[in-house]
């Protein structure tokens, strides 16, 4: 099995391509090892010494470090972490732990057609994008013009993601849809 890896615009995350299916369908973001028991690829990944934090799309695992680690002497026990696990057979989530299906918070509503609007925006243009990244940014809710987003994996914590966030993804919905103003980040 080989495992490639690639640098995220976070310099303290990697993105690791174990060149097979990760997650069918959604994404998974652990950012501490408290909530990790819902997969045993995550489990493994917080025994390395330095793991923060770990994400799971579709063909690729987001790995971010504590800041006094460095990559060198991380790198090679992720990669083996990760080798082992694929070679191990286990399921990345386990049976009875839930996958998310779009990742969006459902809102209802007087705004519900404007909210269906931005994901839809969000699916088709700014994930795919993020995801080249090592990271997703999710729907969390909408108000009196703000939309307010969740950032996941590489993009969690990354010094270009306000830039991106106010640049990039509310410039694109304040094109598409005037009646959002603003776009913030929050922390789940």
């Amino acid at each position: 099995m080989f495992i490639q890896t690639e640098s995220t615009p976070n310099p303290a995350t990697l993105k690791f391509l174990p060149g097979q299916t990760v997650l069918d369908m959604g994404t998974a973001d652990f950012p501490s090892a408290e909530g990790a028991a819902a997969s045993p690829l995550a489990t493994r990944l917080f025994t390395v010494t330095g793991v923060k934090g770990v994400f799971f799309g579709n063909d690729f695992v987001t790995v971010t470090k504590a800041e006094e680690t460095d990559w060198d002497h991380v790198k090679p026990a992720i990669l083996g972490a990760i080798m082992e696990h694929f070679q191990s057979g286990q399921p990345v989530m386990a049976d009875d732990a839930q996958q998310a299906g779009s990742g969006h918070a459902a809102h209802d509503g007087a705004d519900s057609e404007i909210v269906g609007q931005i994901k839809e925006l969000l699916d088709s243009r700014v994930r795919p994008a993020v995801a080249q990244d090592g990271g997703d940014i999710t729907f969390h809710g909408f108000d009196r013009g703000v939309v307010y987003l969740h950032m996941q994996g590489a993009c969690a914590g990354c010094p270009s993601s306000t830039l991106t966030l106010k640049m990039g993804i509310e410039n694109l919905l304040r094109h598409y849809i005037p009646e959002v103003t603003e776009v913030r980040p929050v922390a789940v």
